[in-house]
């Protein structure tokens, strides 16, 4: 008789398959890849794919512990074969750090690309693919390992802070997905991480970003890479600017003249040798109007020149969608809890990153599934919605045999219910981000916690 770490092995096997299958489906050969890995392991309980499925399972979980996802699987091992085991955490902790980071990354960016290359033409913004640049930050556990790689903002005091990691993300407009990231430390800027991720955009493609990634010098590489542009124009970026020609009301071909005579820590000096002393450029201003609010005035800065060929209006609505960005960072931070990562050390921090960036692309290629397959908008589907149906179908699909969960698979039913979590259409809707109900009356900590002396009158508290 097999012995019960065999028997446990065998059953997260089958765990890991019904439980991500729908999940795993969007990149074919999951298994396989894991064969093509290039290092060694021996036969344990929890070998690659095993340890994947359960990492991802943790993630897409609504805040599991390692020892919870020990648990569950160890509680279906007792239920279905009456098998025992031991229930320490410890196995499975080492097993996701034997993972390798290069790895997870490929596997991240090759369920994006894949998800990609089914947008056809006519989902394109005027036949362009546009992507989405934007900055983010994370925490993570207060420890001198992830101190040392990550510091701190200086406003905190030693031992009351969290270290800090700066993110750069670049998203797929028409699909949501992330392409590709940079991190780095809170001293680090968005634009020279930026720069690192410059290759995956390719000549043809157009760029969405904010006023941060509006200078002299960004613009400049981009065209160089036939990469067009759209960002919003940054405030100190008027000086040395002059009208060239009026296209139309709020709409004009400008000269940009280089004024900045100090070369870019981020920029090459072959490239900086060859940039030019002025850009002609164009800048559109036009007028968000709010009922209940402020009229606001936007101005843009554009590579695309030609009025005829983008109007000002189309230019308008596509950076009123570059905000999806700011949606999106908030799916996987707030609904997938990356936020705040839970790992101790930097390269278990990386790789909890690349886990939640898969997490967060098949969940996405579900949504384009179901939206593609149903004839709804995807972007117009609740990712929470979609994350909710995906985690309650995961452990009722357990108790079924395999020929009820291929008949499922084959009448697509959870995609038929994730194409039914369609968001109401409230259009220029705001909501303050206040909480109404009360937290804790807790004392801040102002010193480290070995040294801090709580008050023992907690009335006194005061917030």
């Amino acid at each position: 008789m097999a012995s019960p770490l065999r028997q446990l092995s065998a059953h997260a096997r089958r765990l890991s398959q019904w439980s991500l299958h729908e999940l795993c489906s969007s990149y074919p050969g999951l298994q396989e890849a894991f064969t093509h890995l290039d290092f060694k392991f021996r036969e344990r309980v929890f070998s690659p794919v095993v340890t994947f499925c359960l990492f991802l399972s943790q993630v897409l979980s609504d805040g599991a512990s390692c020892q919870e996802v020990v648990a569950n699987a160890l509680a279906a091992l007792w239920l279905t074969e009456s098998k025992q085991a031991s229930p320490e955490n410890s196995a499975y902790c080492q097993a996701r750090k034997r993972l390798p980071e290069a790895f997870l990354q490929q596997l991240a960016e090759k369920t994006a690309g894949q998800l990609e290359s089914q947008v056809s033409s006519e989902r394109l913004w005027m036949g362009r693919r546009v992507k989405i640049v934007d900055g983010s930050s994370l925490s993570m556990p207060d420890t001198p390992a992830n101190q040392k790689l990550y510091p701190q903002p200086t406003g905190q005091k030693p031992g009351c802070g969290f270290p800090v990691m700066r993110l750069v993300v670049v998203f797929s407009l028409a699909t949501g997905t992330i392409l590709r990231i940079a991190r780095g430390t809170l001293w680090q800027s968005e634009r020279v991480l930026f720069r690192s991720l410059q290759g995956i955009l390719q000549a043809g493609e157009v760029l969405l970003a904010d006023r941060g990634f509006c200078g002299y010098a960004d613009i400049y590489v981009l065209i160089a890479a036939g990469v067009d542009a759209v960002v919003r124009l940054h405030r100190n970026r008027s000086a040395g600017a002059r009208c060239k020609k009026r296209l139309g009301p709020g709409d004009r071909l400008v000269e940009w003249r280089q004024s900045s005579k100090k070369r870019p820590a981020w920029i090459e000096l072959n490239v900086w040798m060859e940039m030019p002393k002025s850009l002609t450029l164009r800048e559109i201003t036009y007028t968000v109007s709010v009922k209940g609010f402020r009229s606001e005035s936007v101005t843009l800065v554009t590579t695309l020149t030609d009025p005829k060929l983008f109007p000002k209006n189309a230019l308008a609505d596509l950076y009123f969608r570059r905000w999806n960005a700011e949606l999106y960072l908030r799916d996987i931070k707030i609904s997938l809890h990356m936020d705040v990562l839970r790992c101790k050390t930097p390269e278990m921090i990386h790789k909890e990153l690349w886990m939640h960036i898969i997490a967060y692309n098949l969940i996405r290629t579900l949504m384009w599934q179901a939206a593609q397959r149903h004839q709804v908008c995807a972007m117009s589907l609740s990712f929470k919605g979609c994350l909710a149906s995906i985690r309650q179908w995961a452990p009722w699909m357990a108790t079924l045999d395999p020929s009820s969960r291929r008949f499922l698979m084959t009448q697509e039913l959870l995609l038929k219910y994730l194409a039914q979590q369609i968001l109401p259409h409230r259009p220029n809707r705001l909501e303050p981000r206040a909480r109404k109900r009360r937290p804790k009356n807790y004392p801040l900590l102002t010193k480290p916690r070995k040294t801090f002396k709580d008050i023992p009158h907690r009335n006194r508290y005061h917030a």
